[in-house]
C-alpha cells in the first residue's frame, strides 16, 4: 500500500467525509487539509445539494483551511483527497501553494495530476509533492458502489415513468 501510517490515518478521515457525501447522494469525494499534524480544513462534494459547480471537496477544504490559518498560502499543508483532483481543484491546489497532495483513486475521466493531464508537469510557479494510491481500493470501491446505486435508481425511475410506455 502506498503512503505511510499518517497518510493512511488522514485518508480514512477523507473517506469518512466521502461516505457522508455518498449518504447525501453526492459523488463520494472527501478531503482534509492537514498542517502540523492537525486537520485545519475539511470538505466533501456537495455540487448537487447546493447546486454549485465549485462545491468540490478540495475547494471546500482549502476554503476552510485558509480561513482557519488566516491566509491563502497553505505552503506547510498536505491535502488528502479520496479521488485524484480535477483541473479546477488542481489549479486551486497550486494557487494555494499546498505543499503535498495525497490521493486515493485515480480519476480516469477528469484527473489532472497524472491520469488525463498532469498540471504538476507544467512550468508553473509551484510544484506539488504527490503521493497517489493511498487506500486506493477503499476509495475506488466507494466510488464504484455509488455509481452502481445511481444507475439502479435511474433505471427504477425510468421504469416507473408512465411516459416510457408510450
Amino acid at each position: 500500500m502506498n503512503g505511510n501510517e499518517e497518510d493512511i490515518k488522514y485518508m480514512h478521515q477523507a473517506l469518512a467525509l466521502a461516505k457522508k457525501a455518498f449518504e447525501e447522494n453526492e459523488v463520494p469525494v472527501g478531503a482534509v487539509v492537514v498542517c502540523d499534524g492537525e486537520i485545519v480544513g475539511s470538505g466533501y462534494n456537495r455540487r448537487e445539494g447546493i447546486k454549485n459547480a465549485l462545491a468540490h471537496a478540495e475547494i471546500a477544504a482549502i476554503d476552510v483551511a485558509c480561513k482557519k490559518l488566516g491566509g491563502w498560502r497553505l505552503h506547510k499543508c498536505t491535502l488528502y483527497v479520496t479521488l485524484e483532483p480535477c483541473p479546477m481543484c488542481a489549479g486551486a491546489i497550486i494557487n494555494s501553494r499546498i505543499k503535498r497532495v495525497v490521493y486515493g483513486a485515480k480519476d480516469e475521466r477528469a484527473g489532472a495530476l497524472g491520469s488525463i493531464l498532469d498540471i504538476n508537469s507544467l512550468p508553473l510557479n509551484h510544484k506539488i509533492q504527490l503521493c497517489a494510491g493511498v487506500c486506493e481500493s477503499e476509495c475506488r470501491t466507494l466510488m464504484q458502489e455509488f455509481f452502481k446505486a445511481l444507475r439502479k435508481r435511474e433505471k427504477e425511475s425510468f421504469a416507473a415513468d408512465p411516459l416510457t410506455e408510450l
